[in-house]
């Protein structure tokens, strides 16, 4: 788990996971390394970048501290 770099929203926290499904509206499942599951898109960058993902994926994750079920995708490891 890392915290917040620069250019990142503060106090967001970054784990990784695997992709699990892919939902409609470019929604995720993604089941994090400590076993739970949240709901995900993907950020503005990888959008802009048109950075595929699919399921079985590893990406990191970056979660708000207010909401722990949903979170943004960040990066996708090659």
């Amino acid at each position: 788990m890392r915290r917040a770099k620069r250019g990142q929203e503060a106090g967001a926290i970054e784990i990784e996971g695997t992709v699990v499904e892919s939902l409609p509206n470019a929604m995720f499942r993604v089941e994090l390394q400590n076993g739970h599951q949240v709901l995900a898109h993907i950020s503005g960058k990888m959008r802009m970048h048109y950075i595929r993902i699919l399921p079985d994926d590893r990406v990191v994750v970056e979660l708000s501290p207010y909401d722990l079920t949903r979170g943004r995708i960040v990066y996708r490891y090659k």
